[in-house]
């Protein structure tokens, strides 16, 4: 891939994570409520957990298979949250996935940051569909989804086994037509 790219909004800036991030990154995903909500944020959770996700981002992105943004808030720029695509070039699509520290939680920057994501996804990167899922339990992703257009294409019933329970992993998606039109 080329450079990193950057994208605006007209709250926030989405760009590349930076080693700078990693205190707020500490700070905001050791909420137990954020790894309580999504599928890969342990909890605790450390620096050396923030410096791998980092590693593992910048080396994905190196090799095409995926776009991590950090979400930052204009115009301190501040780190609040992460954005990303996991690219599947073979089939034009991409699942995507985000967090959002909880002081930023009901504010629209969420949709943002994903309406910002999508239209990256569609028109740079020329993809055909874009889809995401959501544990049951996480219904405020589901309506992110629903406001930027996702469908609902079904619930995979028990699909994640996460600290005890199983959770139904409920998925949406966009294809190309549909976000056109």
């Amino acid at each position: 891939m080329e450079n990193f790219p950057t994208l605006k909004t007209e709250r926030l800036l989405l760009n590349e994570l930076q080693a700078g991030d990693i205190p707020r990154i500490v700070q905001y995903a050791s909420n137990p409520q954020i790894s309580q909500f999504t599928l890969n944020i342990p909890h605790p959770y450390s620096e050396k957990d923030a410096i791998s996700w980092m590693a593992q981002c910048h080396q994905r992105f190196q090799e095409g298979t995926q776009v991590v943004f950090a979400i930052r808030l204009k115009p301190e720029l501040e780190f609040i949250g992460g954005i990303g695509l996991m690219l599947a070039k073979k089939y034009h699509h991409a699942e995507m996935g985000y967090w959002i520290a909880q002081p930023f939680w009901n504010q629209g920057y969420v949709s943002e940051a994903l309406a910002s994501a999508m239209a990256y996804g569609f028109q740079k990167l020329q993809l055909n569909k874009l889809f995401a899922t959501h544990l049951d339990q996480n219904t405020a992703s589901g309506k992110v989804m629903i406001k930027n257009g996702m469908v609902r294409e079904g619930v995979l019933k028990e699909h994640i086994f996460k600290n005890g329970t199983y959770y139904d992993l409920i998925q949406y998606g966009l294809t190309r037509k549909q976000y056109q039109s």
